[in-house]
């Protein structure tokens, strides 16, 4: 997948340059005389769309979140097997992350001080992203195949190592020496192994 490109409309600019602009300067940096001048338009036609730049910044978070969505919706619906639906959620999360770096940093790792609370409508249709996961262990759970105590706390841990392997990989910060494919690939198959009931251990081992 590639990151969401312009429609040719002003407000798809707006969107647009904001997102390069707070990747490459920062949150405290952004302007909205800043946005005009890098789309050639007058900050008084950003307010028509956006009341500031914090709504700015929450319909960036909200898209990035959307485009997950249907990213990870497409990879449930293709696996019946709760294994292979988990595994192939995660690795489509983690492509994801590395195929569009602007919305994911973003989403995950902006943390300005003083911007306004994101609307808890658009924070609740962020956690959506999560439920796919949480099924798949709940199912697996049901099914014998998956040892977990609580779905919604295992699926929140392996999103947050997985955040941290797409997070130094974004960064650069892995040893150069390690393929980021082996990298990825041992992340998610420590992970499987750890939500795996013993049964279906050797099943992943012939794999």
């Amino acid at each position: 997948m590639t990151e969401a490109g312009s429609d040719g409309t002003l407000r798809r600019r707006i969107l647009d340059a904001t997102r390069h602009l707070l990747v490459a300067e920062g949150y405290t940096s952004l302007s909205m005389r800043k946005i005009a001048r890098a789309i050639g338009c007058s900050p008084t036609a950003i307010y028509l769309y956006f009341q500031n730049k914090d709504a700015l910044v929450h319909t960036l978070i909200d898209e990035g979140f959307g485009l997950l969505y249907e990213e990870l919706q497409e990879e449930a619906a293709r696996h019946d097997d709760p294994v292979a639906r988990l595994e192939a959620l995660w690795r489509r999360y983690v492509a994801f992350g590395r195929s569009n770096p602007e919305y994911y940093e973003i989403m995950f790792m902006l943390h300005p001080e003083r911007m306004e609370r994101y609307p808890p409508e658009k924070y609740r249709r962020a956690r959506r992203c999560l439920e796919f996961s949480i099924q798949a262990l709940e199912e697996g759970r049901r099914l014998g195949v998956f040892a977990v105590e609580d779905p919604r706390v295992t699926a929140s841990a392996a999103w947050a190592a997985l955040h941290g392997a797409i997070a130094l990989l974004l960064a650069r910060r892995v040893d150069v020496r390690i393929d980021p494919e082996a990298f990825i690939d041992t992340i998610i198959r420590t992970l499987l192994r750890g939500v795996l009931a013993p049964e279906a251990l050797p099943q992943m081992a012939a794999k």
